[in-house]
C-alpha cells in the first residue's frame, strides 16, 4: 500500500495574512505554563476562564423568520416558497446551477448515489477516516463501500490510493472535505475523469470550503450538504444537494419528492420515477436563510482564530494541527483537527490527554475510528440482503483487501475541537493553547 508523500511545499498552513502579523503572535509567551497552576484534573483552576460561545447562535432574524413561517401554516414546500428561496441563494453562494433542500445531509448523499445510478452490485470508493453517514449512504444503496486509505498529515483520503481501488465494479469516488478542509480535488478530478468515474463530494462539514478559489460541492458531478445543530450553518437537521447538471437536478429532485417529475404540474402525472420523501420542511429553510446572512461572517472570525491558535500550537511540542493542501484556499473549520504525539507528553495516553484538557474548559474528543473494520460494516456485507446480491468469494475478496494502515494510525493520534472554540475571543484562543501547555508540563503527573 502505497502512502502519501508530500514536501512541505505542497501543504499550505498560515494565510499571508497571519504570516505577517506573526511577530505580534510569537511575542506572547506560553513557556511558563506552571505559572497557571496545577492542571484541573489534579485540583488546579481552569485554564479556560471563558467560555466558549453556545451553539447554534440564536438572534432575532431566526426568530422572525421562523415564526414567520410557523404562523403561515404553510410548513410543507409543496405550494409554498421557502425552501425554493433558500435553494436559490443557496446555489448562488456556492456558485453552482442547482440546489435542491432535503431532510439531513445523509439524505442527500444517497439522493445523489441514487440518481447516478449507483445500485446492488456496484462499488462506491470512500475515505476511511469519515463520519458514519458516508458509508451508511452507500450500504442504502446496497452497494459495497471500498475504503481509500487517509493523508494522514491532512485527515483527508489519500488520493494515490485511488486507483489501487477501482475495478469494473467502481461506480462512484466519494472524497470528504473533512472538517471544513478539502480533498485534494485536482488528483481525485484528474483520476475520475481517466475512468471515467462520476464524483460525488461529501461537503457536510465544508461549506464555503474552497479548492483553488471554488466552493467546494460545484467541483464534482454533485455535492453534498448537512445542516445538523453542530454544523456551521444549522437548522436542526437538513441538507442539501447541488449540481451544475439539468438531468442529475432533476432526477435528484424527483427523488426526494416520492418520485415526482418537477416540469409536470398535475400531481397524478407526475410519478414518473422511483422515489422517497426527503423534502426539507419551509421552517428548516426559514432558519437557514436567516443563519446564512451571518455565515460569511462567521466563518472569518472561526479562520482568524484558527490561524491564531496554528500559531501558539508551534510553541508546544507533541501537538500540531492538520495540513492543508496546497490547492486548498479556504478551510472554514468546522473541527479543528489535531495530531497528538504521547511520545511528547511522557507517554500519556490520549486519553487522559482529552480528560485533561475537558476539565481544563476545551472540549475536544478522539475523532474518527477504524471505520473500514467496524463491526456494522461486516454485519451488513454478512447479512441476508448482501448474500443474495454479492458471491461469497467476492465478499472474501473484498475483506482481503480492505487494509489502510495509515488510516489506522490517525486513528490513534487524531484529535477533533469544537469549532465553538474558534467563534470565542482571541484571548480564548490564548487559554486553550496554555491548557495544552499546562497539561503538557503536568504530563509525567498526570499520567500517574
Amino acid at each position: 500500500m502505497k502512502s502519501t508523500k508530500y514536501t512541505r511545499r505542497k501543504f499550505v498552513c498560515t494565510s499571508a495574512a497571519m504570516s505577517a502579523a506573526a511577530p505580534t503572535l510569537l511575542s506572547i509567551n506560553l513557556s511558563h505554563a506552571k505559572d497557571l497552576g496545577k492542571p484541573a484534573l489534579l485540583g488546579g483552576e481552569k485554564a479556560v476562564a471563558e467560555q466558549a460561545p453556545p451553539w447554534p447562535i440564536v438572534q432575532k432574524l431566526d426568530e422572525d423568520k421562523f415564526l414567520e413561517t410557523l404562523r403561515s401554516t404553510g410548513w410543507c414546500r409543496l405550494g409554498n416558497n421557502v425552501t425554493t428561496e433558500f435553494e436559490k441563494a443557496w446555489s448562488s453562494d456556492l456558485g453552482v446551477n442547482h440546489a435542491i433542500g432535503m431532510v439531513n445531509g445523509t439524505s442527500a448523499l444517497y439522493s445523489a448515489l441514487y440518481a447516478l445510478g449507483v445500485g446492488p452490485g456496484d462499488e462506491v470508493i470512500v475515505p476511511a477516516y469519515t463520519f458514519v453517514a458516508s458509508v451508511n449512504a452507500i450500504l442504502q444503496q446496497f452497494a459495497l463501500p471500498v475504503f481509500a486509505d487517509t493523508d494522514r498529515q491532512t485527515f483527508q483520503i489519500d488520493v494515490t490510493t485511488l486507483e489501487d481501488r477501482i475495478t469494473e465494479h467502481t461506480r462512484c469516488i466519494m472524497p470528504v472535505h473533512l472538517g471544513g478542509n478539502t480533498a485534494d480535488m485536482d488528483e481525485v478530478l484528474r483520476i475520475a475523469a481517466k475512468h471515467k468515474i462520476p464524483v460525488v463530494e461529501d461537503a457536510c462539514q465544508a461549506h464555503f470550503a474552497e479548492w483553488r478559489g471554488r466552493r467546494v460541492g460545484g467541483l464534482g458531478d454533485a455535492g453534498c450538504f448537512s445542516f445538523q445543530e453542530t454544523k456551521i450553518l444549522p437548522c436542526g437537521e437538513g441538507g442539501a444537494c447541488v449540481t451544475n447538471s439539468d438531468d442529475l437536478y432533476d432526477k435528484i429532485h424527483a427523488f426526494q419528492n416520492n418520485g415526482r417529475d418537477r416540469k409536470l404540474g398535475k400531481p397524478s402525472e407526475g410519478y414518473l420515477h422511483h422515489g422517497a420523501n426527503l423534502r426539507m420542511t419551509e421552517y428548516q429553510s426559514a432558519l437557514l436563510l436567516a443563519q446564512l446572512t451571518r455565515l460569511e461572517e462567521q466563518c472569518r472570525h472561526r479562520e482568524e482564530n484558527a490561524h491564531y491558535l496554528e500559531e501558539l500550537l508551534k510553541e508546544i511540542p507533541g501537538v500540531r494541527h492538520a495540513a492543508r493542501y496546497e490547492g486548498n484556499t479556504r478551510n472554514t473549520y468546522y473541527l479543528f483537527m489535531m495530531h497528538y504525539d504521547k511520545s511528547q507528553f511522557d507517554d500519556l495516553p490520549r486519553s487522559r490527554f482529552i480528560e485533561a484538557l475537558r476539565k481544563e474548559g476545551v472540549y475536544v474528543g478522539g475523532g474518527y475510528h477504524y471505520l473500514n473494520k467496524h463491526p456494522f460494516v461486516e454485519k451488513m456485507l454478512h447479512s441476508r440482503w448482501y448474500s443474495n446480491i454479492y458471491s461469497k468469494e467476492r465478499i472474501e475478496r473484498y475483506w482481503k483487501n480492505n487494509h489502510c494502515p495509515e488510516n489506522d494510525k490517525l486513528s490513534e493520534e487524531g484529535l477533533f475541537m469544537s469549532q465553538r472554540h474558534l467563534l470565542g475571543s482571541k484571548s480564548h484562543v490564548e487559554q486553550i493553547a496554555a491548557a495544552i501547555r499546562k497539561v503538557h508540563a503536568y504530563a509525567k503527573a498526570l499520567k500517574a
